[in-house]
């Protein structure tokens, strides 16, 4: 498959929280010896609203899940990601020139953006899941089951931005006829296939010669 790419060194991959974005491109940027990134390590935005071992959630950022509609937080994602474009273009624009290769992933890949590249040296894809799938993930990271109210309040925002970034993304993504893949009930190792399969048939960044929904 890899032989198949034609002259792409530079892989985007975009979609909402959880559908698997992460998993994908790590693969992909193994399985071809490009350098993984991620949108959401180029700039600060209230997170995830749950505590990890690696994350204890800030007093602001429980206050901007506590306070904001679900639409006004789906307003803020999509306005820090128009305010971090410019940076994600350069770096996809610089690495098709003059890099190693690069896999790029995060909710910051805006389709509308993307579809103003020219250079055929960069594809993309966006990853969605069903709604189901996305909360039952959503609630196992979060320890849903053992949170307190206000814990589960500020999740049940999160998840709400969470599809409704998906339902704004995918209007756009349909209406310039760009590639995404669906989730499904395929395995990491087939929707990291997927892409690949994706990005081969693309003649400009995001649209093939096919779509697939």
């Amino acid at each position: 498959m890899v032989a198949d790419m034609r002259d792409v060194r530079v892989i985007l991959i975009g979609g909402t929280s959880n559908v698997g974005k992460s998993t994908v491109a790590r693969a992909l940027a193994a399985e071809l010896g490009f350098e993984y990134r991620s949108t959401d390590g180029m700039a600060r935005h209230p997170g995830r609203p749950w505590h990890t071992p690696e994350w204890r959630v800030p007093p602001h950022v429980a206050e901007h899940y506590r306070t904001l509609t679900p639409e006004e937080l789906t307003d803020a994602v999509f306005e820090h990601y128009e305010r971090l474009w410019p940076r994600v273009a350069e770096l996809a624009e610089t690495n098709a020139a003059d890099g190693p290769g690069l896999v790029l992933e995060g909710s910051g890949v805006l389709p509308g953006r993307v579809a103003e590249l020219t250079d055929p040296r960069v594809a993309a894809v966006w990853i969605t899941a069903d709604e189901d799938l996305i909360r039952a993930r959503v609630h196992d990271a979060s320890g849903h089951a053992a949170a307190t109210e206000d814990e589960r309040l500020q999740v049940a925002k999160f998840l709400a931005r969470t599809t409704l970034y998906q339902s704004r993304m995918l209007k756009t993504v349909d209406a310039l006829g760009l590639d995404r893949l669906h989730a499904g009930d395929r395995t990491p190792a087939q929707l990291t296939e997927a892409v690949l399969a994706a990005v081969a048939e693309q003649e400009s960044p995001g649209r093939s010669r096919a779509s697939r929904a």
